[in-house]
């Protein structure tokens, strides 16, 4: 039996259950194309696969990223591990582990496909279509992600591919806006359920001027995802939720409503090891139950070690600081060499949990002993964008200009973008590239 389905079990159950779903979302190919595996840093055992890097050129290390057949060894590398309960991934790559490959077959981790795309994650490079107002679209079909064709056998309910998939929305308090999004969800809630397939479902934050003051926001997303599901029985509903961590009020208040609505997390952008393991921790401990984590798990210098700490974490044994050091033995003893000094990856850096003035649009939330910051999604599939916080200015090298990482805000907090320079907009739009999976 796949673990998602026992812990899913277990934890409306009950309540006070530390089962906690973890999983890797590793569907960036459906935003970012030739960068989504990440950088070469890290590779799985079989090490590097062919390509041609003319030398008259440039060479492979300048490229820098991996190319896709080293991604899916490290998807299977994931999956063998089997700390994580659950693979997000695109439908292409879904056919060929899930379909072609059985990699699930005998494993308890189950696959998952990104089942929508919306405008705002089409993150080509020199491309615009993340400044502009998301709209609806689907790559994928709910039968390509079961079976790989576009019309599946349904003589049994059993298929190849995945039966789960990610479906996202996003609010911006305008009615038409709003509106177009939640037709598109109930059309595909209403075909997956025909279909039996199942889903869960991502909210993220207004990228755009909303009227709403950042400490509100986990509320108006609150509200809105209950009303929302207010309409539908359970046989439509998601398995459970995905939404930026607005603290620990904002998640209190969601998880304790309905014992059948679980509730997860996204990660967010990179950030500091440490940005990571308090995020899972102080989540976990104000009721969310699935944390799905992209970019923090891809581009850490070692995400097998990097995902058992998370486990270790939510388990109960061990402290989000005691996993940072922890991770960073584990880094010496294999000669790897971290992207920070110990003492700054033990730092809260990460927008999306930092508590600083530049993350004027995020919600803002004091946590006991330390401040804390809710995540800014950064796009989602079905009718808005999310806008990216600035990021931690890094430190400046002697010589060098220091990177330009904030941008021009109106005074609601919106990003200014007639006062943008070209290093602004640059800023603005790696920023918010880096949300744009959690």
């Amino acid at each position: 039996m796949k673990s998602l389905a026992t812990k899913l079990a277990e934890v409306k159950a009950n309540r006070s259950s530390r089962a906690f779903i973890l999983a890797d979302a590793k569907d960036a190919d459906m935003a970012f194309g030739v960068r989504a595996p990440g950088p070469r840093g890290y590779l799985a055992l079989p090490g590097s696969r062919p390509a041609q890097f003319s030398p008259e050129v440039w060479s492979r290390d300048e490229f820098g990223y991996r190319n896709l057949p080293e991604f899916l060894d490290i998807i299977r590398e994931v999956v063998h591990q089997g700390l994580v309960d659950i693979m997000l991934m695109s439908a292409y790559v879904n056919e060929q582990l899930t379909i072609k490959d059985g990699l699930f077959k005998t494993s308890h981790v189950t696959p998952a496909a990104r089942a929508n795309d919306t405008t705002d994650v089409w993150a080509a490079r020199h491309g615009c279509y993340t400044r502009e107002p998301s709209q609806p679209f689907r790559s994928a079909t709910i039968d390509h992600i079961q079976c790989g064709e576009v019309e599946c056998d349904r003589s049994s309910d059993q298929f190849p591919g995945a039966n789960l998939g990610l479906y996202s929305v996003t609010f911006v308090n305008e009615l038409e806006q709003d509106r177009e999004a939640l037709l598109w969800y109930k059309e595909f809630r209403e075909e997956a359920e025909r279909k039996g397939f199942h889903h869960f479902l991502e909210v993220f934050d207004p990228n755009v001027t909303s009227g709403i003051a950042p400490d509100k926001l986990g509320e108006f997303i609150n509200d809105n995802i209950l009303r929302t599901l207010a309409g539908v029985p359970e046989s439509g509903r998601p398995d459970f939720l995905k939404i930026v961590y607005h603290g620990p009020k904002a998640m209190e208040e969601l998880a304790q409503y309905d014992p059948n609505l679980v509730v997860g997390i996204l990660g967010g952008s990179a950030g500091t090891t440490y940005d990571a393991f308090k995020l899972i921790h102080d989540a976990q401990k104000y009721g969310a139950r699935v944390a799905l984590f992209g970019r923090k798990i891809n581009n850490a210098e070692h995400q097998l070690a990097f995902i058992e700490m998370l486990r270790l974490i939510t388990d109960g044994k061990i402290s989000p600081e005691e996993a940072v050091r922890a991770y960073h033995g584990v880094l010496q003893a294999k000669g790897i060499k971290p992207h920070r000094a110990l003492a700054d990856d033990l730092q809260i850096t990460d927008q999306a949990m930092s508590y600083d003035g530049s993350a004027a649009q995020r919600a803002t939330v004091t946590m006991p002993g330390k401040p804390a910051s809710a995540p800014k999604p950064a796009t989602s599939p079905s009718a808005s964008k999310p806008a990216a916080k600035s990021t931690v200015a890094p430190a400046s090298t002697p010589g060098r200009p220091t990177p330009v990482t904030d941008w021009p805000k109106r005074a609601d907090g919106s990003p200014d973008f007639a006062k943008m320079t070209s290093p602004h907009r640059r800023a603005f739009d790696q920023a918010r590239l880096k949300r744009i999976y959690g």
